[in-house]
């Protein structure tokens, strides 16, 4: 018995021998901590770099803050992308990031989103309102105003607009961009508050209207270059991303350049 449980076990250890250099041989480029609107736009970055030739660079996606903390607490990382210059900025305060590097590469829009089968278009401005869109147990979805960036922006807007005080207590509040974002597209939500580009890539919502740009701060991207993280593979794929190519697949995404 004890001589067939330990071929058994050579014979597992084999198999996964066999699996594992493949996976580590496609995960030794540069880790990129990037905020979760980030998630296609990247991906689609990385592989056009990975394409080239280079090793394929590490994307973890997540709210702006949770990964920020992350860094903070000492994650290995080598770039950080912000949705918002909060965050970028309680880095550079703990001294994380590499001085110079910060760039900020892209904007966005914020945008109310329903769900694609139940079509709405309102205008947003003085006198809108969200109760006859949510309802009378609806709630609206954001990501958590007290520390997720669209969620932030979102506060903002409402507050500018004089609604935040009847909508707070309406709120489903999620963990980053993209979870509210399906919560609307689950229909778990009857509307949400997202960016422009993660509306774009779900058929499952629409865009019901867009946020005043004076409502709220202007939203931006900074890109930095984590301390500790300054290889020269990072700083090749750092380049790649301020390039023409990668400007063209965040456009293509629906960013408009900064």
């Amino acid at each position: 018995m004890r001589r067939l449980s330990t071929a058994l076990l050579f014979c597992l250890l084999l198999s996964l021998a066999g699996r594992v250099p493949a996976r580590a041989a496609g995960q030794t480029g540069p880790t990129v901590f990037a905020a979760a609107s980030l998630t296609n736009a990247l991906q689609d970055i990385a592989a056009a770099w990975a394409k080239q030739g280079h090793p394929t660079p590490l994307l973890s996606f997540a709210s702006s803050s949770i990964l920020a903390r992350q860094i903070a607490e000492g994650a290995p990382v080598n770039i950080y992308a912000s949705a918002d210059e909060k965050w970028m900025n309680y880095l550079a305060q703990h001294g994380m990031i590499v001085p110079g590097t910060r760039r900020d590469l892209l904007r966005n829009d914020l945008v109310l989103i329903v769900p694609a089968n139940h079509p709405t278009r309102v205008k947003i401005g003085p006198g809108f309102d969200l109760a006859p869109l949510l309802g009378p147990n609806g709630r609206l979805a954001v990501g958590d105003p007290a520390h997720v960036p669209a969620g932030i922006y979102a506060r903002q807007a409402l507050q500018h607009l004089g609604l935040w005080a009847n909508v707070e207590p309406h709120l489903a509040r999620a963990e980053d961009v993209r979870a509210a974002l399906l919560l609307v597209e689950r229909g778990e939500a009857p509307a949400g508050i997202v960016y422009g580009t993660d509306a774009a890539v779900s058929r499952r919502v629409m865009i019901a209207g867009i946020f005043p740009p004076d409502s709220h701060p202007p939203i931006t991207y900074p890109f930095a270059i984590v301390k500790g993280g300054d290889t020269a593979q990072a700083r090749a794929f750092f380049a790649f991303l301020q390039g023409p190519q990668a400007r063209a697949l965040f456009a293509r995404r629906g960013f408009p350049a900064d």
